[in-house]
């Protein structure tokens, strides 16, 4: 599949400037999103085939959350998928190191042509489970965009933040059932809406962190 990517760098461009974003970061984000709907077409990435589609729902939904990542250094990005929101936080991040954690082996091999095509020097890509990925190190913190509920995504990765790490999810509608079964440790520091260019829909960003002793 082609992807006229000139027809959709107005639309992106106008969307980055919404989230205060350069609009330099139009070009590799287009070409990420060419990859994606190339393989797509053949493996079954994601569910949304539109390119356009994609645009609002993958990467301007993904980089709502970037002014949560500048001050940190290091980000897993857990069932990431096709890289979402690892991939586009990442080329708007220079200096933030993601690693996508994904166990499906189609997808992690995209991730790999991706980081390579992309020349993303800060991006790693590990084909594993949430639960059985032990990289000898902590994060200062993780992500998850459309993998489970927050009391599971802690479940499986809450080993991975650091101390004082933190789990920066996002959700839809607020979620008040899955707030109130947070592990114990665990606890809502902070909830913040995102409006994201193109999208009617509610978005939100919680940050979860541990609780003191």
């Amino acid at each position: 599949m082609t992807v006229d990517t000139d027809s959709l760098r107005p639309e992106l461009e106008a969307g980055l400037a919404q989230l205060d974003l350069e609009p330099a970061l139009a070009a590799p984000l287009l070409d990420y999103l060419a990859l994606l709907a190339r393989w797509n077409a053949t493996y079954n990435l994601t569910a949304i085939r539109d390119p356009r589609e994609m645009l609002a729902k993958h990467l301007l939904d993904s980089l709502a959350m970037q002014p949560f990542v500048r001050g940190i250094g290091t980000l897993a990005d857990l069932g990431t998928g096709p890289g979402l929101p690892g991939i586009p936080l990442a080329i708007a991040t220079p200096g933030l190191q993601v690693t996508l954690v994904e166990s499906n082996g189609k997808k992690a091999r995209f991730l790999r042509e991706a980081v390579r095509q992309l020349k993303l020097g800060n991006v790693q890509v590990a084909e594993s489970r949430i639960e059985a990925f032990r990289p000898g190190t902590t994060f200062d913190a993780i992500t998850a965009r459309a993998l489970a509920t927050l009391p599971l995504i802690l479940q499986l990765g809450g080993h991975l933040p650091g101390p004082d790490g933190r789990l920066l999810a996002m959700k839809g509608v607020l979620p008040d059932d899955e707030i109130a079964a947070l592990p114990a440790g665990w606890r809502v520091a902070a909830i913040y809406p995102l409006r994201v260019p193109g999208l009617s829909a509610e978005r939100h960003l919680l940050e979860i962190v541990r609780t003191r002793a």
